[in-house]
């Protein structure tokens, strides 16, 4: 092993180093990832400044993205030294490899944070929907009882009430308005 790093010429020393530092510190991240410990670790700084969010979906430069483009850098160049003599191409083709992965990541991230989707319901959504009956609703507004309606795709039991003659359970009804937004106010269908 050490006749094999003394015949390195020092580019290809400087490389194997990067090489091998980005992936231990990219394992340990991966691991500190899976087992919950992520990077965001506390620092204290004390500057003044401002430091407004004009980064857009995507920061570029963090410490995860370095990483990652001399991950890519490193291991192109140790991987293809031998097939491209001239070291300026290599260096080149290395430094795409590297922004293509950073880029991929980046977009990679980005999609799956378009697939996130809020928990809360809006009940507005429910007006002019067809709902099935629960729970018998009394008539004339004189009592609550409960319907079953399909909002942002889930099936949800919500209080309603009818200012018209009282709704058995069964009966299909339509959501006509929401009030004090959590009793939807329904009428029979015809």
């Amino acid at each position: 092993m050490e006749d094999w790093w003394v015949s390195l010429e020092m580019f290809d020393k400087v490389v194997w180093i990067i090489a091998f530092s980005v992936s231990l510190i990219f394992l340990v991240q991966t691991v500190m990832t899976f087992i919950g410990m992520d990077s965001d670790v506390g620092m204290d700084a004390d500057f003044d400044g401002d430091m407004g969010d004009d980064s857009g979906p995507f920061q570029l430069f963090t410490f995860r993205n370095f990483i990652n483009f001399f991950l890519g850098f490193s291991w192109t160049v140790i991987a293809l030294r031998s097939q491209v003599p001239n070291l300026t191409l290599l260096v080149l083709i290395a430094s795409f490899v590297g922004a293509g992965i950073v880029t991929g990541i980046m977009f990679m991230f980005y999609f799956m944070g378009k697939m996130q989707q809020s928990g809360t319901m809006d009940i507005k959504q429910s007006i002019g929907k067809s709902a099935d009956v629960y729970l018998t609703i009394p008539g004339y507004k004189n009592g609550m009882g409960k319907v079953h309606v399909n909002i942002q795709g889930s099936i949800r039991e919500l209080d309603a009430i009818t200012e018209a003659d009282t709704l058995p359970s069964g009966s299909l009804v339509k959501v006509v308005s929401v009030i004090e937004e959590r009793v939807l106010v329904v009428e029979k269908l015809n």
